[in-house]
C-alpha cells in the first residue's frame, strides 16, 4: 500500500517552509531552525532552503527591511534593539545595517518623545523633586528597555518633562548631573 510509505523528507520540508512563510515572513535561519525541530535531515533542509532562496521566497534583506519598518513603527524600538533582534533571527551585520539606514536619528528621537508623552501619567506633580526624579527614572528605564542609549533617554525625558512642567508654570530645571 502506497499510503504506508514514509513521506519524502524534501516534500515535508517544503510543506513546513511554505506553512511558516504563510503565517509571516521569516529569515533563512528561522526556517532552518524550524526544519531542524521537525527532524528534517540537514542536507535536505539546505537544499529546500536554497531553492526557496533562488525563487526569492526567502530573502533576508527584504525580511530585515520589513522587520525594521514594522518594529520601529509598532513598538518604537531604537536601532540598538532592532539590531539585536535581527541578529537573533540570523541576519548578518551588514544586512542589518542596511535595513537600519531607513531609520533616521530624527525618526528615532521622535519615536522616543512620543513614547514618553504617551507614558507620562496625567496629574504627575513635576514641581515636586522626588516625584520628578521617580518619573524620570521610570520613563528613562522604559526607553532603555526599547534600546535607547541612557544619555539619549535621560535627555529626551528631561526635555519632555520640562515642557510639561513649563505648561503647568511650576517648574525650575534641576542641576544637571553632568555638571553642565
Amino acid at each position: 500500500m502506497a499510503s504506508d510509505a514514509e513521506p519524502d523528507p524534501a516534500s515535508v520540508a517544503r510543506a513546513i517552509v511554505l506553512r511558516q512563510l504563510t503565517s509571516s515572513a521569516k529569515s533563512r535561519l528561522q526556517l532552518s531552525r524550524k526544519l531542524a525541530e521537525r527532524n528534517i535531515p540537514e542536507d535536505v533542509a539546505e537544499a529546500v532552503l536554497e531553492r526557496f532562496q533562488e525563487v526569492r521566497l526567502i530573502n533576508d534583506a527584504e525580511f530585515a527591511d520589513m522587520w525594521v519598518r514594522s518594529r520601529s513603527q509598532s513598538r518604537k524600538l531604537a536601532k540598538g534593539a532592532l539590531r539585536r533582534e535581527l541578529a537573533e533571527k540570523g541576519i548578518d551585520a551588514d544586512t542589518a545595517a542596511t535595513a537600519l539606514e531607513q531609520l533616521s536619528d530624527e525618526d528615532e528621537e521622535a519615536a522616543a518623545r512620543l513614547l514618553v508623552e504617551r507614558k507620562l501619567r496625567p496629574g504627575t506633580d513635576l514641581s515636586e523633586p522626588a516625584e520628578r526624579d521617580k518619573t524620570t527614572r521610570r520613563l528613562a528605564s522604559m526607553l532603555a528597555r526599547k534600546g535607547y542609549q541612557p544619555s539619549q533617554a535621560f535627555r529626551i525625558v528631561g526635555e519632555v518633562l520640562a515642557s510639561h512642567a513649563g505648561q503647568e508654570g511650576a517648574f525650575s530645571p534641576p542641576d544637571s548631573p553632568f555638571g553642565e
